[in-house]
């Protein structure tokens, strides 16, 4: 008889834990969309399309996945400056931040029509890193519509930042 009750006691206490597994979940989500609309709100989207981002790690000499996400290009403001902006899927962690510089140039990633390589100082991780960045869009119109987008916002850029030879990092706001 104690058998059969331990049985059901468990079988009664695995949904109450999925329960409050779901509830936290839900609350977790919640708190990083009002984390991500907070940090937004002195910006404005002037684009958006979905990505997986890579990057190169030198010392193993391979293309590592940062993450699948929405990538973004934002607009203070006030000072007008211009940087992309792409957080991974569901746990809205920062893959890319960075202001599109006028240097920056997208090269065109060997054996894709859809892809494109770059180098920048990436803040996604606080501090300012060196970083060679490959995109990875749904399609070569995509593509094409991204680089474009890119290329114009590193035009309005050069007056909102300076021309700069990149040697110095601004931190996006």
């Amino acid at each position: 008889m104690s058998e059969e009750n331990k049985v059901e006691t468990t079988e009664v206490a695995q949904p109450e834990q999925k329960e409050k597994d779901e509830n936290k979940e839900t609350q977790t989500e919640n708190e990083n969309e009002q984390k991500e609309s907070k940090e937004d709100s002195s910006e404005e989207e002037l684009f958006k399309m979905r990505a997986k981002l890579f990057r190169y790690d030198k010392p193993s000499e391979q293309w590592k996945e940062r993450g699948t996400g929405d990538v973004k290009f934002m607009k203070h403001k006030e000072t007008g400056k211009i940087r992309l902006l792409m957080r991974r899927d569901k746990v809205f962690k920062i893959c890319a931040n960075h202001y599109i510089l006028p240097y920056m140039q997208l090269k065109p990633n060997v054996g894709s029509d859809r892809s494109w390589v770059w180098h920048c100082k990436d803040f996604s991780e606080e501090e300012a890193t060196d970083e060679t960045l490959a995109i990875r869009l749904a399609n070569s119109e995509n593509a094409n519509e991204f680089k474009a987008k890119f290329e114009e916002y590193a035009k309005l850029n050069e007056t909102a930042i300076g021309s700069g030879s990149g040697s110095t990092p601004v931190e996006p706001q």
